[in-house]
């Protein structure tokens, strides 16, 4: 089984100065879960090489045990320092797609066509689309095979307004993904803040917030199995 992870570009926070990029638990926990099955996950991002890491997510109080290996693991953070250019790899190639979060994504993965084509082409072609965190953000521009757009009417999540909130980032971000979901006429729900929360619909896996991205990437194995 192959299922590609793409992973963000953008390191820019806004206005802010501050750097961003992508949430080294929600790659690092999927990454594990996937590749202990004996998957063959492929890495890429719209620039390609190394994508940026969101520099908190290396701070103490984001570590987890997957963190922690991925800190030690040579040979992941070699791989990832050479993702494949987004524009290079085909939908057909791969069993899945998954896309971790971080607010990089809300900046670059969300338009990028590249990325938009890819999601359309696994939907098109009857494979698992899943996404955590602001990774369901990618979406929002898909389309499905009527037109419509692709989280029309599908069960969602994604991170809430509330836990935008508490990272004081509300007023930095383009769009609140909860918001956006809704806008789009996705039929969004959510756990408690920071607890795991995923929702299947069909294909379409979406998790909440970095606490979700092993119980999602489980879900996911279950899809593919």
């Amino acid at each position: 089984m192959k299922v590609l992870f793409v992973l963000t570009s953008h390191d820019q926070l806004g206005d802010t100065g501050k750097k961003t990029g992508f949430w080294i638990e929600e790659f690092a926990a999927p990454y594990y879960v996937m590749a202990d099955a004996g998957v063959d996950v492929t890495l890429a991002s719209p620039k390609g090489g190394q994508p940026p890491i969101d520099p908190k997510s290396s701070e103490p109080d984001a570590q987890t045990d997957a963190t922690k290996r991925f800190n030690e693991d040579k040979a992941l953070q070699e791989k990832l320092a050479h993702t494949h250019k987004l524009s290079e790899v085909k939908a057909e190639d791969y069993d899945a797609v998954f896309y971790p979060g971080g607010h990089g994504p809300l900046w670059d993965l969300t338009t990028d066509r590249d990325s938009i084509s890819l999601i359309e082409a696994f939907s098109k072609q009857n494979k698992p689309v899943a996404a955590v965190c602001h990774g369901p953000a990618v979406l929002t521009h898909a389309k499905g095979a009527n037109g419509e757009p692709l989280v029309k009417g599908k069960k969602v999540t994604g991170f809430t307004n509330t836990e935008e909130e508490a990272v004081q980032l509300t007023n930095v971000v383009p769009f609140l993904l909860e918001d956006k979901l809704k806008e789009l006429g996705g039929v969004y729900s959510k756990g408690p803040d920071w607890g795991s929360y995923i929702v299947k619909d069909g294909l379409l896996l979406t998790g909440q917030n970095p606490g979700s991205s092993e119980e999602a990437a489980h879900e996911l194995l279950k899809m593919l199995k």
